[in-house]
């Protein structure tokens, strides 16, 4: 019996930062960024720092200063590859768990298509399984979504991420037809996956404004 595509999106929440609070427990309610090679500028920042406003990009001195004048509590990190690249690789091995080798796809160093398209599972729980043993056995805070294709996958993770209501595991395949429609019409078209923005100015032009006009939207007229 063929099953319906699910794939499902893991990503790493802020995954600079989350590895370096992993070593920094004490760090865990502290505003954290990371900089670049020889401390130039931010390039990465956890929740918290994105909530005082501190921008991708900023450099080092500049923040320095902001961290003073509004006497944040932020705590700021030499970018550590070599720790990273180790994290990632216990991330990924804990993943593997879930799905067979060729089900699995890492995308960046932080991020992961997993194929359960074959796999008969209940997205949500399944979703919070992986999120409750990444965090036990690496230390690291994911959301999961997932979906029919990679880029729904994608959103879902988008979801899942930055919508509380849905504790970070968001499955857009467990959906009715209408509610999905209603999901995606709160995304803009240029927030989808691979589309820039001259692409989403060309297609806001043609009238497809957000993901669910673009989903509606008839191939053979896009192409």
């Amino acid at each position: 019996m063929a099953h319906a595509r699910k794939i499902a999106l893991v990503d790493a929440n802020s995954f600079y930062c989350s590895a370096e609070k992993v070593f920094r427990p004490d760090l865990a309610r502290v505003p954290v960024v990371v900089l670049s090679n020889n401390d130039g500028c931010v390039i990465a920042r956890d929740a918290m720092s994105k909530a005082l406003g501190i921008p991708m990009g900023q450099p080092w001195f500049q923040l320095k200063a902001d961290i003073k004048r509004h006497g944040w509590p932020v705590v700021a990190f030499s970018s550590n590859y070599t720790l990273y690249g180790d994290l990632s690789a216990r991330f990924m091995s804990v993943l593997g768990q879930f799905v067979a080798p060729q089900d699995q796809e890492q995308y960046s160093i932080d991020e992961c298509f997993l194929d359960f398209s074959h796999y008969g599972i209940d997205g949500t729980q399944t979703g919070r399984t992986i999120r409750k043993r990444v965090l036990q056995w690496t230390g690291l805070p994911v959301c999961v979504g997932m979906g029919s294709t990679k880029t729904l996958a994608k959103l879902a993770n988008n979801v899942a991420k930055k919508r509380p209501e849905w504790a970070g595991v968001c499955d857009l395949t467990a959906l009715e037809e209408t509610e999905l429609d209603a999901l995606l019409s709160g995304f803009d078209v240029g927030d989808v996956w691979g589309i820039g923005r001259r692409l989403a100015e060309a297609l806001q032009r043609g009238g497809i404004h957000t993901a669910a006009d673009l989903r509606r939207a008839d191939a053979r007229q896009l192409r």
